[in-house]
């Protein structure tokens, strides 16, 4: 398979890892000195701590990636992204917007170096655990 499309699987696995909180997963793809931009992280292990800290349920979706290999052993990437996250506060969200991504092979492997998620808008709404009253009789 080419370098393009292992990317992209590299993409669906991080957000399959940071959802479902298959924390094993969501480490193997990135690098050790991975930096998260946004709320500044650097390293994998800081990383790491951030991510599993968040106290949220998320469903995340990336789109029309753009991804150019700039050797053969580095790549960029930009990904158009929306999420639905429910907080623990009794809120939840829906974002829009852009993952800016660097990527290194690491022996066979591709894994993220660099993220910056760029927000586009996000909605914020409280949300109720109680159940809905059924308009039906």
């Amino acid at each position: 398979m080419d370098d393009i499309e292992e990317i992209k699987k590299l993409k669906a696995r991080y957000f399959r890892g940071l959802d479902t909180k298959n924390w094993d997963l969501y480490r193997r793809v990135s690098t050790d000195d991975m930096v998260g931009t946004g709320d500044v992280v650097e390293g994998l292990d800081a990383f790491m701590e951030y991510a599993s800290g968040l106290t949220m349920t998320s469903v995340h979706h990336g789109h029309m990636p753009e991804i150019e290999l700039t050797s053969p052993t580095t790549a960029t990437g930009i990904w158009s992204m929306e999420d639905h996250v429910r907080w623990t506060d009794g809120y939840e969200s829906h974002g829009y917007g852009h993952y800016f991504e660097t990527y290194e092979k690491v022996g066979n492997s591709w894994r993220i170096k660099t993220m910056n998620l760029s927000d586009l808008r996000s909605d914020r709404t409280p949300y109720s655990m109680e159940p809905a009253e059924s308009a039906a009789p």
